[in-house]
């Protein structure tokens, strides 16, 4: 599948990348599939490589919740936890936007993704150009921080304190986005911090209202 540009000031370009970001928004956004995906309203999904075994648990419910309500989900999908929700998402029929840490030639999707990329409910985006083949740490939270950008609502199962998915946090929250967990005792942290600990179905219809009510949670 080819890579097309989304340049800022295209009809394309999501208005809310430059309204969060201002002058760090980035003047491109490389892409593959549907780019109308972006104009949904997108639940962001970022998660911690490590992850508790009870959050885990309450992370799969979640996105098979996510499915079968059809809401529409942007990630970066690469942690472990964030790959388990993606292959349970592809199950379903919502639009799913896998954002990469690399430029997208170099990004790897099996099957399913494919499948979903060619069945227009799949799109990859990434800022970086075709001339990034390496993942770095710094690139992450750069992906995390457009992750976080283009979402709605912004759902994290949880975050290691001072980690990278801790940084979006931050930055999420100080923009004066929702940022949602799950109610568990290890993200207590995460609560303190100004996440809302949110039931799954709370959290369906907060994203699903055609309205901006997202600081009513």
């Amino acid at each position: 599948m080819a890579t097309t540009r989304i340049e800022q000031g295209s009809s394309d370009y999501p208005t809310g990348l430059t309204d969060r970001l201002g002058e760090d928004a980035p003047p491109c956004l490389y892409a593959m599939g549907e780019p109308s995906i972006l104009r949904q309203r997108l639940l962001g999904l970022i998660c911690s490589i490590q992850c508790p075994g009870s959050i885990v648990i309450k992370t799969l419910d979640a996105a098979r919740a996510l499915r079968d309500a059809g809401v529409a989900v942007i990630g970066g999908f690469h942690s472990p936890m964030e790959k388990e929700c993606l292959d349970i998402l592809l199950r379903g029929d919502q639009p799913v936007v896998l954002c990469a840490a690399k430029g997208l030639p170099g990004l790897r999707m099996g099957q399913a993704a494919r499948q979903a990329a060619a069945g227009g409910r799949l799109l990859a985006i990434s800022p970086f150009d075709d001339n990034v083949r390496r993942t770095t740490a710094a690139q992450a939270v750069q992906r995390n921080d457009l992750v976080a950008a283009l979402s709605e609502i912004v759902l994290v199962p949880h975050a290691a304190h001072g980690g990278k998915t801790w940084t979006t946090v931050e930055v999420a929250l100080t923009r004066g986005q929702v940022v949602c967990t799950l109610e568990d005792d290890e993200n207590t942290a995460l609560v303190q911090q100004g996440a809302r600990a949110v039931e799954v179905q709370h959290l369906i219809d907060l994203v699903t209202l055609q309205t901006n009510e997202g600081n009513a949670i």
